[in-house]
């Protein structure tokens, strides 16, 4: 039954009901330099009122009848020139709907966002609540040479005018050019293409702020040019222009969630860089690296416990080392700065808060690859060139644990939806799946044949007992597993060497400290905690015969092209190629979400492991 465009799973068979390939490149035209990503969105359009039927209506004199007749009366014009039709009232005369590549006349009111009482993420003190900002630049009118060329599907402006209900937005980069689709619509042109001078290299949408009304894209560039982009209106912004703040190519781009503002790049130079959307590039070079300049990482204003004095040979006590620590230069306008810290003060205050970047966080001194939040946002997991996967306090800006990979760099990461695992992929054709609770490696996934390029949880099949992700690789094999925590959590070994980091934040503590899992394992792997251990947050991999080993449960050879991307929605199976070509597998049935409190239907067994003697 299986073939080219189907495959069985467990729970049944998933089939390919739409695919999307970019324009044909010419014959002369290299091929893609930086593989296809994608990013997801869904909004949902309101329900069309039908207009309520007056006393000439119900006796059968509407316009319809009076048209029949050629009796209608002449529209009235307007002062704009635009006629209105008998049917409309006049709010309707005065408040069309969003025109695709005009500006929005009225902002609309910023959605709530949660209270957030750290100074990074935390909105202005003392200030209103901002209404959402608007990109300036119109894109079809634009005399900028970046923007290069803008192409919309015919009637876009009623099409998104005419939706109802819950609509799933794709948007996917190949070559220069970004596309924007719509999932399950069977269409096969692009609703919008806009072509750029630089190539995009990743990009993210904002679910916090996306309407039927706007959206709100962040793209990054090989330059390390940013663009804000809300393709239904085809406005844009620029930041970082020219590189001014980091001319470092992007590798990944991340909103905070939650925050209609703030949103996260990481660069090839090693750096994570924090952004506000609607502030300015402001002058900005970042102060280099030393250990003589570090300091102690910053406790939070509310927490009771200090952070731990530094270990003999750590990097406070010579060179910077990025294995212990991630070195953050602080601009003046830092909200440490900005909301009353010692530091500053002055009538250039007003000034300070309206640059970018908002904060710099030198991480490696290797490329960063990608990173994600914790879902809980208190947290990034960061992957980089140098083998590591870094787990970083965002609102601390500090490091936690640092963990190096079997061989080879690191190219994929996800954290689990209840944030208990973090799973990666490399170079070494592995999947690690950690416990940062835990701080250890607790099994690695054997199917792949080459380096892997994506990875990504499913929601709908993930219950907090048992959980399912998916993954991709040069190898071109899709490749689903399911591992199960119980399991996962016999230890090999029957030591118990209790070992509590040094790095940890007070909340990870306290997670470990009320975790009955954790009292019961042990760190056998690791070093014992000691005032003479050198890097206290730097966790090296274990062999190879002290982790569990998890195999596949659905392996999927594809042809043609290299595999780039992989995502999971509630109705679809997410591919994507690195030439752009994107599949849509239709899911067998709608799987029960762990949010309403029913059980997954994805069991792991025991057959699922094998434990390497």
């Amino acid at each position: 039954m299986e073939n080219e465009l189907t495959f069985i799973a467990p729970e049944g068979v998933y089939s390919v009901t739409e695919d999307h390939k970019p324009i044909p490149l010419v014959h002369t035209a290299p091929p893609p330099t930086f593989p296809t990503r994608l990013s997801t969105v869904s909004v949902r359009f309101p329900a069309k009122q039908p207009a309520a039927q007056g006393l000439g209506q119900l006796l059968g004199g509407g316009k319809d009848f009076w048209k029949e007749k050629g009796l209608a009366p002449t529209p009235p014009a307007r002062e704009d020139g635009v006629s209105v039709s008998s049917g409309e009232t006049p709010e309707d005369a005065t408040s069309p709907g969003p025109d695709i590549g005009s500006p929005q006349d009225t902002t609309p009111a910023s959605p709530g966002v949660p209270d957030q009482n750290h100074g990074l993420f935390s909105p202005p003190v003392g200030g209103k609540r901002r209404a959402l900002s608007r990109p300036k630049h119109n894109m079809r009118t634009t005399s900028s040479t970046f923007v290069t060329r803008v192409q919309c599907t015919e009637g876009l402006a009623k099409m998104l005018q005419a939706k109802q209900g819950e609509v799933t937005y794709l948007f996917y980069n190949s070559s220069k050019n970004m596309y924007w689709i719509e999932a399950g619509a069977h269409i096969k042109e692009a609703l919008a293409r806009v072509a750029f001078a630089a190539h995009p290299t990743c990009h993210d949408v904002n679910h916090t702020t996306a309407s039927h009304e706007h959206l709100d894209v962040i793209i990054g560039f090989q330059t390390g040019d940013l663009i804000w982009l809300d393709p239904i209106t085809l406005r844009y912004g620029r930041l970082n222009k020219q590189g001014r703040i980091s001319n470092s190519p992007c590798t990944a781009v991340r909103w905070v969630p939650s925050s209609p503002n703030l949103f996260l790049v990481s660069h090839a130079d090693g750096t994570i860089i924090v952004y506000d959307k609607d502030r300015e590039d402001g002058v900005f070079s970042p102060q280099p690296p030393t250990a003589s300049l570090a300091s102690p990482p910053r406790p939070l204003s509310n927490d009771p416990i200090p952070p731990s004095p530094p270990a003999e040979g750590s990097s406070l006590a010579g060179e910077w080392n990025p294995l212990d620590s991630i070195f953050v230069t602080i601009p003046p306008w830092h909200p440490v700065n900005a909301t009353g810290a010692p530091a500053g003060g002055g009538k250039g205050d007003r000034d300070k808060a309206t640059k970018n970047p908002v904060s710099h966080w030198k991480v490696s001194k290797r490329s960063v690859v990608d990173f994600v939040f914790s879902p809980d946002v208190k947290y990034v997991a960061a992957i980089s060139e140098d083998g590591c996967l870094r787990v970083i306090d965002a609102l601390a800006e500090q490091l936690v644990d640092c963990y190096s990979a079997y061989f080879g760099s690191l190219t994929c990461v996800a954290w689990s939806p209840d944030g208990r695992f973090i799973i990666t992929g490399g170079q070494d054709d592995l999947v690690n799946i950690f416990s940062p609770w835990e701080q250890r490696v607790i099994a690695r996934c054997q199917g792949h044949s080459s380096f892997l390029s994506a990875l990504a949880f499913d929601d709908l099949r993930c219950d907090g007992r048992t959980y399912r992700f998916g993954s991709v690789g040069e190898d071109n094999k899709l490749i689903l597993w399911d591992f199960s925590s119980g399991i996962l959590h016999r230890p090999k070994l029957h030591s118990h060497h209790h070992r509590l980091s040094m790095a940890s934040t007070p909340s990870l503590t306290a997670r470990r400290r009320t975790d009955t899992l954790t009292a019961d394992h042990s760190m056998h792997h690791l070093p014992p905690l000691s005032a003479e251990s050198p890097l206290p947050r730097y966790h090296p991999a274990p062999s190879r015969n002290e982790v569990a080993i998890v195999q596949p449960v659905v392996v999927k050879q594809l042809e043609n092209d290299i595999l780039t991307a992989v995502a999971f929605l509630p109705r679809w199976l997410l591919t994507g190629s690195k030439v752009g070509h994107v599949k849509l597998w239709i899911r067998p049935l709608p799987a029960t979400s762990r949010r309403n409190g029913h059980p997954s239907r994805t069991v792991a067994d025991a057959q699922d492991l094998d434990w390497v003697s």
